[in-house]
């Protein structure tokens, strides 16, 4: 393993998206973690969503740090709150929708850090899901072992 200890101070790594309001800071790369976690933190203001997705080669944790979060894993449907935790395991579908009344902060993670190359990419080359097309999104999906199943059910 290649990993070393990493000290990540805040304001760090922060994105904007294209999206008002929404940004992303990269915290944990798996590079630097020897492919064992990488994590994010994102700033999501109210109605951002993801899509349903699923990963096949790794789980995802989400902790709102603040704001309001409804999460669909599988068929059931929680909202969490600041403080809540949220465990999406590998090969199940899942997806996230900001329904607060604030915009929210949430960190995820990925272990094994595979998922967590897809947003390592985006944030490197600038390119969003919006603007690929299907062959391109595709082809990144299967590379870092992402499958989006369709739009947000939320």
């Amino acid at each position: 393993m290649n990993a070393r200890g990493i000290v990540e101070p805040p304001g760090q790594g922060a994105v904007p998206n294209q999206t008002p309001g929404r940004s992303t800071a990269l915290k944990l790369l798996g590079g630097a973690t020897g492919g064992t976690i990488m994590m994010f933190e994102q700033t999501v203001p109210v109605g951002t969503m993801s899509t349903f997705h699923l990963h096949h080669d790794s789980d995802e944790v989400a902790y709102v740090m603040s704001g309001e979060v409804t999460f669909k894993i599988g068929e059931k449907i929680s909202v969490g709150g600041p403080g809540s935790c949220t465990f999406m395991p590998r090969g199940v579908p899942h997806a996230w929708k900001s329904t607060g009344a604030e915009t929210g902060r949430v960190l995820f993670l990925y272990t094994p850090a595979k998922a967590g190359g897809l947003l390592e990419e985006q944030q490197r080359t600038q390119r969003k899901f919006a603007s690929m097309s299907e062959p391109e999104l595709a082809e990144i999906c299967q590379r870092h072992g992402w499958e989006i199943v369709g739009p947000s059910p939320l």
